[in-house]
């Protein structure tokens, strides 16, 4: 097993988007980012704990951009890794008081994750993780995510 300081991670995701103001406010307002810098009406560059930019958002495409279509190959989601469940029952709060679409919610076992799309249908998985020696395993010591209910009750109580 790799040690997780020495892990690849992904640095950043960059969404083209239809409305730069309306995406800035869903991913600042909603979701709990900072923006780091603006680039006039075309991009904005967004993070959580002083890294340079965790999402950026653009409008270079437009007019020509178009939503993505259900069930065709691309990305399926952006998973979003808040620090704890005290966070992430945060964000749910935020998006239930807003009246914001929530497509699913799962316990992973190792995370409990909810499930939305952004103003412009681009998929996203908000979730905390579990610490390592919670997470399930097999009687050979394997990783066993599992899809199971998320307690939305248990998870709201840590806002």
């Amino acid at each position: 097993m790799t040690d997780s300081s020495d892990a690849i991670r992904i640095g950043h995701v960059h969404l083209t988007v239809s409305d730069l103001p309306r995406a800035v406010a869903f991913y600042r307002d909603l979701l709990g980012f900072d923006v780091t810098q603006q680039l006039g009406t075309q991009a904005a560059f967004l993070s959580s704990g002083g890294y340079h930019h965790t999402i950026g958002l653009n409008t270079w495409s437009r007019p020509h951009a178009q939503k993505p279509q259900e069930g065709q190959i691309g990305l399926y989601h952006v998973a979003i890794l808040y620090p704890d469940r005290k966070e992430l029952a945060r964000a749910l709060k935020r998006l239930l008081q807003k009246k914001w679409p929530i497509e699913g919610m799962a316990d992973h076992g190792v995370s409990e994750s909810i499930y939305l799309k952004d103003p412009d249908g681009n998929g996203l998985e908000l979730y905390a993780d579990r610490p390592e020696s919670q997470w399930p395993r097999d009687g050979k010591g394997q990783l066993k995510m599992v899809t199971e209910p998320l307690d939305v009750e248990k998870l709201l109580d840590e806002a």
